[in-house]
């Protein structure tokens, strides 16, 4: 038995050697965390970044996980017992024989010591990113905001650079750069302001700023310029979880259906919410589709809290599994109980049908707060109808 567990020990030490040994031979590795726009983040950044000339891969874990190789091509990761943190160092693996010069890689842990193993003992990253840090995923990171900041944080580099958008909670991540000896590069409000209107219409899917402007200031630490980073970003593909603005017209019906099932905190969704009312409400019936998990209950807590404070729709129909705490927290909230219908289990086809008719001639429909689960599938059919895809 001694002799089993110190060869247990030595296959470990090895694999530990090993791993350093491969990450040791990628030059720049940037390792992207943060609550909201990791994937979008992810793939702006080696798409700039490769657009500059620099031989580059990238992994993603949004809603579909997958490997781009230097030439830009994806390749979808398979999992066959689900999403698990050893797959960074699997991914590292087959990124290093391609011989990049840099990797950019999605950050795919929630626990916080988790957060903080993947960097430390996994990437080991140069450059760092947090795109943000708000009130999602409370149930391992919360049970606030700051909380998530400081769970974040443990994804801070050592003796690197960490780069964020995050600006209310930017103490935070002072103090993790001091402690790791890593420098700390905020974007600015005048730097988001710097990306033109014209130049966001040039993206095929609705991108933020705060988004464009942090994958630009790292390309251009990293030697791209403004105009060869932004050409290769504009040039993108829209990701699966990629909020896009449909305009249908089903059988005399004239919809506008917008997939925002990756927003899943309230501050992005109401503020989407918000857009599209201001855009496309006048005159249309208003529907919002929420798209509970039984998985994520304080997501829907949190949903049906701040749903109160946002326009309010004509109805809202509930999809997906554990809407019931959804129900009683919007209804405890103030919400008519007449405006809710709730589709929880409800095949697809039987959920689109609803749709369609509680949207009458002229509907405005948002989907809102977790793609998997039902929410692409949805997404799907009204792409699968759409007479054209809005520019944003």
């Amino acid at each position: 038995m001694a002799a089993l567990w110190l060869l247990l020990v030595l296959a470990g030490l090895f694999e530990a050697w090993r791993h350093r040994a491969i990450v040791r031979g990628i030059p720049v590795r940037v390792h992207v965390n943060g609550t909201r726009g990791k994937t979008s983040v992810t793939r702006l950044i080696a798409a700039g970044l490769r657009s500059g000339g620099k031989r580059v891969c990238a992994k993603t874990t949004g809603s579909a996980a997958a490997l781009t190789d230097p030439d830009g091509r994806e390749f979808p990761i398979y999992r066959i017992a689900g999403a698990n943190i050893l797959e960074q160092m699997r991914t590292l693996k087959r990124m290093a024989a391609l011989k990049p010069e840099i990797v950019v890689i999605e950050c795919m842990a929630l626990q916080p010591h988790y957060q903080s193993l993947s960097e430390l003992r996994m990437v080991r990253s140069n450059v760092g990113v947090i795109t943000n840090a708000r009130a999602d995923h409370l149930d391992v990171m919360g049970p606030g905001e700051r909380d998530v900041a400081l769970a974040l944080a443990g994804s801070t580099p050592v003796d690197g650079q960490l780069f964020t958008a995050e600006r209310d909670l930017l103490d935070v991540f002072e103090h993790s750069t001091e402690d790791r000896n890593s420098t700390l590069y905020g974007v600015t409000e005048e730097e988001v302001e710097a990306i033109s209107d014209d130049e966001m219409s040039r993206f095929r899917y609705a991108e933020h700023k705060e988004n464009v402007a942090l994958a630009l200031k790292i390309c251009a630490e990293l030697g791209v310029n403004r105009a060869d980073a932004l050409a290769g970003m504009t040039s993108l593909a829209p990701e699966a979880g990629a909020m896009q603005v449909l305009h249908i017209d089903y059988f005399q019906r004239d919809i506008v259906f917008v997939n925002a099932f990756a927003a899943n905190d309230p501050e992005s969704t109401g503020r989407i919410w918000q857009q599209m009312i201001d855009k496309h409400g006048d005159e249309r019936r208003r529907v919002l589709l929420i798209n509970c998990r039984a998985d994520r209950p304080h997501r829907s807590q949190q949903m049906a809290d701040a749903v109160s404070e946002w326009p309010t729709a004509d109805k809202y129909i509930l999809m997906g599994s554990g809407t019931l705490l959804f129900v009683r927290a919007a209804v405890k909230n103030g919400m008519d109980p007449e405006r809710l219908f709730v589709m929880e289990g409800a095949p697809i086809t039987d959920i689109t049908e609803s749709i369609l008719e509680e949207s009458g001639k002229r509907a405005l429909v948002v989907g809102v707060c977790n793609i998997h689960g039902g929410g692409e599938q949805v997404a799907r059919f009204f792409q699968n109808r759409s007479l054209k895809e809005e520019d944003l």
